[in-house]
């Protein structure tokens, strides 16, 4: 009996904290109806080595967080490991994020594939804040890496 009590016991912990993280996730991550990257397939970036539109038909939702696939064949590769093709950043530009530490928009066309992550930039207005990132990559990654765990803990 005490043993079924702390396994039931455990279970529960183990569901809240997901629950939490999943809550949390959704509420920091750059989501638009609930779909990160404005629809893009993240696996695309990787594979094709170019932003894709993923179809709404073809989706996943991991822990909280809603992607959708051009293909099968990507959900599965995404499937094996969620947390290597999740953007950088909760989605968020990453400019701005290592710059000042703030939750900017972005166009999910304007990318850089950089220590395989995907992250992800700004770029309207005469604005494409990816030629500012290069310039400084070093110091801004590190800035960024810092103020996203700031957000997210």
């Amino acid at each position: 009996m005490k043993r079924q009590i702390l396994i039931l016991f455990i279970a529960f912990i183990s569901v809240t904290t997901f629950a939490q993280t999943a809550a949390k996730r959704t509420a920091e991550f750059n989501l638009d109806k609930k779909v990160a990257i404005q629809g893009y397939d993240p696996v695309a970036y990787f594979t094709q080595k170019k932003a894709v539109k993923g179809k709404a038909a073809i989706a996943t939702t991991y822990e909280g967080v809603t992607y959708n696939f051009s293909s099968q064949a990507n959900k599965d590769l995404f499937l094996k490991n969620p947390a290597g093709y999740e953007p950088q950043y909760g989605g968020w530009c990453s400019y701005a994020m290592g710059a000042n530490g703030e939750k900017v928009e972005v166009n999910p066309e304007t990318f850089k594939i950089l220590d395989g992550k995907l992250n992800l930039f700004y770029n309207a207005f005469f604005n494409n804040t990816l030629k500012s990132w290069n310039k400084d990559e070093v110091n801004l990654k590190k800035k960024a890496d810092s103020n996203w765990k700031k957000i997210v803990n």
